[in-house]
Parts: structure tokens; C-alpha cells; sequence
């Protein structure tokens, strides 16, 4: 006979459960692979893929598509978790690779997420569409997908000062001062996240591009 712990532990097997069967939607978290890189602001979309692993207990370890993968439920539907490995400025390979395998599109069926430095750490906003306003992995995957036409989440990580070399900036760590809001930004990126998959991106944008 089975005890509480063994019913427990088959009840959270069940939720964690993914179903069988080809993603629904692709979530796209930008970053630069290696542990030197693992703290920077520009890690801002690896680091919320971190805190949804380990929130829903979920592996992103798979290497395809020349990037990390992992699948999960979130929403309600079946998505694949996507960290390029090909580095920042040519993350749309990995994209690309992946929209074609699963005959996805980006329009419809993608989401990514990535750090901003047009806004203060703590701060989000959720777009369905854009430039890539300066930043090198989303320039990458507006070419390879041929659209700028794509649903995002971005993640403040501190307007650098005046005279900034702006590499610096972007691949230098979340200070210690800004780590509170940074870390709670990505509580709510990943509640936001949950509301654009499940169809809701009007009320995401509303809850949170304040």
C-alpha cells in the first residue's frame, strides 16, 4: 500500500507530466553560453529560462537545433524552451532551425525574451511586434525569420550612464543593487509568459507594461 509521500510525489509527477506530441509554441530565451557570461545583463532571457526550470521543475538540456531545449507545459499548451549556444549575435539559427522543424511560425507561435537597456532593472514590457532597436540577438532573428513580427518579452537591466561603452555595459553582471527588482522582474516575466501562451497578450501588456 502506498504512503502519503509516494501519493504526493505520483500527484507531482502528473502535473509535470508533457504530453506527447510536437510543441504548440516556441519560447525563445536569448543569452551567451559559459559560465562567465551567466550573470550578465545581457544573460537577462537565460536567466528567467533558469528560474522557470527550476520553478517547474524542467530540464533544458537538450542540445538541438544548435541550441539548449527543453519541453513543458505552460498555458495550457505544450512549448519548447529554446536557449541558443550560437552566441548572442547569431541566435536566429537556432530559431530558424527550430520554426522549420516543427512547421512553426514566428508570427503565431513564438515568443522571446531578452534583456533591455532602454529601461531600469525591475521594469518589463511585452510587445507583439518591433525593431530590434539595437540588439544584436533580435537582429539576428528578425533576418533569419524574415519578420520583426513576433511576440517578446523584455527585461530592464539598468539604462547604462552617459559615455558607456555599451559592450561593457551589456556583459557586465545585474549589481547588487539592482538584484531585488532584476530578480522580481523575472517573477512577473514568467507569470507574463503563462498569459502570452494561453492566448492572453492583451491582458499581459496591461498587467505589465507599467
Amino acid at each position: 500500500m502506498s504512503n502519503i509521500f509516494d501519493i504526493f510525489k505520483s500527484i507531482e509527477n502528473e502535473k509535470n507530466k508533457v504530453p506527447l506530441g510536437a510543441p504548440e509554441m516556441i519560447v525563445v530565451f536569448l543569452g551567451n553560453p559559459g559560465s562567465e557570461y551567466a550573470r550578465n545583463r545581457h544573460n537577462a532571457g537565460f536567466m528567467l529560462s533558469e528560474y522557470i526550470a527550476e520553478k517547474d521543475n524542467v530540464r533544458i538540456d537538450r542540445l538541438r537545433f544548435k541550441a539548449l531545449t527543453g519541453e513543458t507545459v505552460i498555458g495550457g499548451k505544450k512549448v519548447l524552451m529554446l536557449k541558443p549556444q550560437t552566441y548572442m549575435n547569431h541566435s536566429g539559427e537556432a530559431v530558424r532551425e527550430a520554426l522549420d522543424f516543427y512547421k512553426l511560425k514566428a508570427e503565431t507561435d513564438m515568443i522571446v525574451v531578452y534583456d533591455d537597456m532602454s529601461f531600469e532593472c525591475g521594469k518589463l514590457r511585452i510587445r507583439e511586434k518591433g525593431s530590434a532597436g539595437g540588439h544584436k540577438g533580435i537582429k539576428s532573428i528578425i533576418y533569419h525569420t524574415g519578420t520583426d513580427v513576433f511576440k517578446r518579452i523584455k527585461i530592464g537591466v539598468g539604462i547604462p550612464p552617459k559615455g558607456a561603452v555599451i559592450t561593457d555595459w551589456v556583459l557586465g553582471n545585474i549589481p547588487e543593487k539592482d538584484r531585488e527588482p532584476f530578480f522580481d522582474s523575472l517573477k512577473r516575466a514568467a507569470e507574463a509568459l503563462e498569459m502570452m501562451v494561453s492566448g492572453k497578450m492583451n491582458d499581459a501588456m496591461n498587467k505589465y507594461n507599467r
